[in-house]
């Protein structure tokens, strides 16, 4: 027989009443909320009259629990059931429909809970949510050093940005386009507080015309006595965009001239039909032509007569010149032969550049026949221009390892402000492919020397064939201009020494300074004006726009669509910035007025408008937000009645 776990005398214990373990305790005390173990086992305590110190009413309130109800095991202790023996299965616990009305949950120490929530509606209120304070700094004590402030939160926001910038909200994705520029563009912004005193982006873009001009109108004239031309760009720059545009599209009928395989539309830009061979030893013609897959205008030169012997002249002359990018080179395309014009032609494809002249055409302008008159002396500083811009040229081309090697007056063009540009290069390199004998470093020393003697010729009013003394032409250089010229000019010129074109840039980079200054400035007064005429195409987009809406007959189904709803009102917003008369009757055809109502259209801002029909019958007083929203309704309305999107419908 195994041995028993407890001794005899204490399993005989283990059926009378619980003895109290404290000496100096009171058992009475103690155990009189106690249930004695007989009454609970056996039903009745015989000790209950001998002196029983333990609890024997069952009636009796038990709910403080005791210190022997906390034992491990006990009578009251649940049965252990495995969860594989399990009869009924386990009732899912989802939240019942109360659970909405629950009072808000308050984490400890953040403050007690709002008792007035549990009795209010249950309605969601975002506004009613307490803003996330971060626990880790105090904003309003200390710094980005670490030094507290004396002011208050942000008493230096210069030292206090990198520190707030983590506990800031982000700034949502903006579009500048939406008629409603208080709203973020994220769904649900409104449930997200707002920002603090320094966000880290803009909430909402400024509510004003994003495409303002950059400058004031003067403001000591009436809007009556303002210019047309205020509201654009210049006259004359406009003058001449037009005509370099009808210069693009000019045509020939009936010229004779063929239709390439990829090219068509030629247009011949020679001003003489005299043949002249000195510069690539074949006579060459020039012609404007439109390339057929990409709509662009090209300037085809054509060489007649040209026999190609080797096909790779053309590829590896190309492969290099096609890498040069330069303001101041006409960049070359590509380079094919043809037999369209009755022989075997070579025609290389430059960048059109309409209305240019060559320097020849620009300085030496024939009077009779084969005669040259005497040009007026050309100003020092424009010799200066030519001279920084040819060496700009240069220095592209010989640090990619080429040589210009064509550096003539009648092959450089000269476009508007002075600007010129190399116009034949890489001809050279492939007629001469297999003929030429000479080092790339001895073509570029013949490149300087060529750059010296145009820079004379342009000064001494000569042309480079009839330069026969150098030494005279110098000095009558010097007597025109600085002496800073004629030295620069004898540097290129002297075959003595080798030269770069790096020493002599060196050598001109006050002159090259100055020329970098202009070329800013006149940047600066073209993106002014393009600035300027930025906005004005928003307003002739919104013209347009408003022009497919008023007027309009039936829509949809609906007759009279623009004399119903939002429509009526655009067509009397139509009357009053394009229609307005005066007292007298007369029409008022100020611009300024034109403008204005319509660039405030566009920015949607919230200047009242007062809208009166033509026979005064009807009145609205309206901002130009709530016609901005009318404008975009009625478009958006012409947009899905259309087969396809009108383009920029939604900007």
């Amino acid at each position: 027989m195994a041995a028993t776990r407890y001794p005899s005398n204490d399993l005989r214990r283990q059926v009378g009443s619980p003895r109290s373990k404290g000496a100096l305790r009171d058992p009475r005390v103690e155990n009189k909320d106690t249930l004695c173990r007989n009454i609970l086992i056996y039903g009745n305590c015989r000790y209950e009259d001998q002196g029983c110190t333990f609890n024997h009413d069952q009636n009796k309130n038990s709910s403080p629990q005791t210190e022997f109800s906390k034992k491990t095991f006990n009578v009251d202790s649940p049965s252990f059931t495995p969860l594989s023996q399990q009869s009924a299965p386990v009732k899912k616990s989802t939240l019942s429909s109360q659970a909405a009305s629950a009072a808000p949950f308050t984490p400890r120490g953040v403050g007690a809970a709002n008792l007035q929530q549990a009795t209010e509606p249950s309605v969601f209120n975002p506004a009613a949510i307490r803003e996330f304070t971060p626990q880790n700094y105090d904003v309003g004590n200390a710094n980005a050093n670490g030094v507290a402030q004396e002011n208050g939160l942000y008493n230096d926001p210069f030292t206090t940005m990198s520190s707030l910038g983590a506990g800031l909200p982000s700034a949502g994705q903006i579009n500048f386009y939406a008629s409603d520029h208080n709203a973020l563009a994220t769904s649900g912004a409104q449930f997200y507080a707002q920002h603090g005193a320094y966000p880290g982006g803009p909430l909402q873009p400024p509510n004003y015309h994003l495409y303002q001009p950059f400058d004031s109108y003067r403001q000591d004239l009436q809007p009556w006595q303002r210019a047309t031309y205020d509201f654009f760009m210049p006259a004359k720059t406009r003058e001449e965009l037009q005509k370099k545009m009808f210069a693009t599209q000019q045509v020939m009928p009936n010229s004779g001239l063929p239709q390439l395989e990829r090219w068509h539309s030629l247009f011949p830009l020679d001003t003489n039909n005299r043949k002249n061979t000195s510069s690539f030893g074949y006579p060459s013609w020039v012609y404007k032509a439109q390339n057929s897959r990409t709509g662009r205008h090209y300037a085809l030169r054509r060489l007649e007569g040209y026999r190609l012997t080797n096909e790779k002249a053309i590829l590896t002359v190309m492969k290099e010149w096609k890498k040069i990018k330069n303001a101041n080179i006409v960049t070359v395309h590509e380079a094919f032969t043809t037999r369209e014009f009755g022989d075997s032609s070579l025609i290389f494809a430059y960048d059109y550049h309409p209305l240019s002249k060559t320097l020849l055409e620009q300085h030496f302008q024939p009077a009779h026949g084969a005669r040259y008159r005497p040009p007026n002396a050309i100003p020092e500083n424009m010799l200066w221009g030519y001279i920084c811009q040819i060496a700009n040229a240069l220095k592209t081309i010989h640090s990619n390892k080429l040589a210009a090697r064509c550096i003539e007056p009648s092959k450089i063009i000269v476009s508007d402000n002075n600007r010129i540009r190399l116009a034949t290069c890489s001809i050279l390199d492939v007629v001469q492919f297999e003929s030429n004998t000479k080092s790339v470093h001895e073509l570029q020393q013949e490149d300087l020397v060529k750059f010296g003697k145009l820079i004379l010729s342009l000064g001494t009013s000569t042309l480079p064939a009839h330069l026969n003394n150098i030494p005279a032409a110098l000095d009558s250089l010097g007597s025109k201009y600085s002496t800073n010229l004629k030295d620069a000019v004898g540097w290129l010129i002297n075959p003595g020494e080798s030269k770069s074109i790096d020493n002599f840039i060196g050598g001109i980079a006050a002159h090259m300074t100055t020329f970098f200054d202009l070329t800013l400035q006149d940047n600066d007064e073209k993106q002014f004006h393009l600035a300027r005429e930025l906005e004005n195409g928003r307003v002739a987009r919104n013209m347009m726009k408003l022009m497919t809406i008023v007027e309009r007959g039936d829509l949809g189904g609906a007759q009279g669509w623009s004399e119903t709803g939002d429509r009526y009102q655009l067509k009397l917003f139509r009357d009053y910035v394009f229609h307005r008369v005066e007292a007298d009757g007369k029409p008022n055809l100020g611009i300024g007025h034109m403008l204005s109502c319509m660039s405030k259209l566009d920015a949607g801002i919230d200047e009242m408008v007062v809208l009166t029909s033509r026979d005064n019958e009807s009145v609205f007083v309206l901002t130009y937000r709530e016609l901005r929203q009318m404008f975009d309704r009625a478009f958006n309305e012409l947009v899905k009645h259309s087969k396809t999107g009108a383009p920029g419908a939604n900007n």
